[in-house]
Parts: C-alpha cells; sequence; structure tokens
C-alpha cells in the first residue's frame, strides 16, 4: 500500500510496507537455518547440473546427427516447423530483442522469484514444487547425456537462424569456446519444464481469478524458445512429458490439497518440518 499526501507537511509517497514486511519477518523467523539449507542445496545441485552437461559438451558430430534425425522425426509426426515460428521474429527487431532477452533472463529469474515468494507465503507448495523442479532437472539431465542434441541454431542448412547471435545478446559462446555450459543439451527443454511447474505452483497456491495468467509463462516462453532457434516443438513435449512422470510417480511430493485448484485459498505462512 501507498499513502499520499495531498498537501502541507505531509506532500508525497510514503510507502506503507509494513504489513508486507511483517510477513516476511514472520516467515524468516526461526527458519534462518533452513533458509541457509535450501539455498545450499540448490546451489549443489545446480552445479552438479551444470558439471553433468558436461560430459557431452564435446560431441559436435553425435549431437548434430541427432539435430537432423529429429527434424525428420517431427516431419512423420506432423509437427509444424519450427522455422514458421522463427520467421516472424526475424527482421523484427521490435520482437527479436525482448524475445533474446527473454530467453536470457526469465528463465532463473522467475523460477526464483517464485520459489522465493513460496518459500515465504505459501511454504506448503513450495516444498513440493522443489521437489519436483529437482525431480525434473535431474531427469532432463540423465537424457542430456544419453541424447546429446544440438539446436536449431546451429543448422543454417535448414533455414534457422542464431537469433541471439544477429543482436548481440547471446548468452552462449562458440561451441568450442570451453567453459561450464553444454550447447548440446537442447532435449528437453529445461525453460518450458520449469515455465509449466511454475504456473501449475502459482495457480495451486493462490485463489485470485488472475493466478490462470500464470500459464502466459510457459506458454510465451515456448514461443521464444523456438522462436529463437534455441529448442525444437519435441524438446517442449518431452519436457512436459518428463515433467508429467515426475509427478505420477512421486505422488507423496504433491499434497492432494495442493491439487484442488478450486479450493486453495491464501493462506499465511505455515511452519514447515525444517527435515
Amino acid at each position: 500500500m501507498v499513502a499520499v499526501g495531498l498537501g502541507g507537511p505531509n506532500v508525497g509517497f510514503s510507502p506503507a510496507v509494513g504489513g508486507i514486511a511483517e510477513k516476511m519477518r514472520a516467515a524468516v523467523h526461526g527458519r534462518g537455518g533452513e533458509a541457509v539449507r535450501q539455498l545450499a542445496l540448490i546451489t549443489v545441485l545446480y552445479l552438479a547440473y551444470r558439471v553433468g552437461r558436461m560430459f557431452t559438451a564435446d560431441d559436435t558430430v553425435h549431437a548434430l546427427g541427432n539435430a537432423r534425425e529429429m527434424l525428420g522425426l517431427e516431419d512423420k509426426l506432423g509437427l509444424p516447423e519450427e522455422t514458421t515460428v522463427q520467421a516472424a521474429f526475424l527482421h523484427r527487431d521490435f520482437l527479436a530483442v525482448p524475445a533474446n532477452f527473454y530467453y536470457a533472463t526469465a528463465h532463473f529469474t522467475v523460477a526464483v522469484g517464485v520459489l522465493l515468494w513460496l518459500w515465504v507465503f505459501r511454504p506448503q507448495h513450495y516444498r513440493w514444487t522443489r521437489n519436483l523442479m529437482v525431480a525434473l532437472t535431474g531427469a532432463a539431465l540423465v537424457v542430456h547425456v544419453l541424447i546429446p542434441l544440438a539446436p536449431p541454431r546451429m543448422l543454417p542448412e535448414f533455414g534457422f537462424v542464431d537469433l541471439a547471435a544477429i543482436h548481440g545478446q547471446s548468452v552462449y559462446g562458440s561451441p568450442d569456446s570451453g567453459g561450464l555450459s553444454n550447447q548440446f543439451a537442447a532435449m528437453p527443454s529445461l525453460h518450458v519444464g520449469w515455465a509449466l511447474l511454475l504456473a501449475f505452483a502459482v495457480v495451486a497456491a493462490t485463489r485470485s481469478s488472475w493466478r490462470w495468467l500464470a500459464f502466459a509463462h510457459p506458454v510465451l516462453t515456448t514461443v521464444v524458445v523456438v522462436g529463437t532457434g534455441n529448442h525444437y516443438w519435441l524438446d517442449a513435449i518431452v519436457a512436459v512429458v518428463l515433467l508429467g512422470l515426475a509427478a505420477l510417480l512421486h505422488p507423496l511430493v504433491v499434497p492432494a490439497s495442493a491439487t484442488a485448484w478450486g479450493a486453495m485459498g491464501p493462506v499465511g505462512p505455515q511452519p514447515v518440518p525444517t527435515r
């Protein structure tokens, strides 16, 4: 809330953020140790994921061969060509530049923002969201190792363009530049998988009629990853399938109350087990 003074000594804006600050203090108070453990856990898992991806980081021939086979499979399945989506961004800087920026920044910033919000205000939803994210990321790592796959932007002979490289917004160097990055890990698209999971988490944790707008994030993410030449349709499809399998094979992760969309109401911070 913001208090506005219309005259006299109170002219101007004075933020009334006591309510939110009080909620945050209540959530963090007594949970400092848990916060440190959660941060350490996420950091270790992220580093393990990045290191694991490096196992196939130099498998160029195999990755490019798989990419060509992927396009053939998509053609047999009747999926639309990714170049059709990318054509909408080419020669339109007002679309290409924001799309590249969204691809480079939204993946982690939205995830961190939603997870932090859940941890502070909806801890009962934070736990299953975190667990499913870990399961999805672990499954993706296995696929990355077993099926190295070059992204569409590395196949100019099929009409693909590296949109980010054109505008100088690429988050990747050349494939042989080294560093803690594996550009042959297109399958599955964790951008899409995480975005869909976070949308479900927001919908499950709130009651507002506006909560369904959260699904705009995975929809926009799918369009962006395909339009920028970073993923194939099947990358997104496999990510959705893996997320579904993670939820089905680990039902204890998602409490029954968290799946009752209409019954969930906004609740204040609640204590959660530290184990």
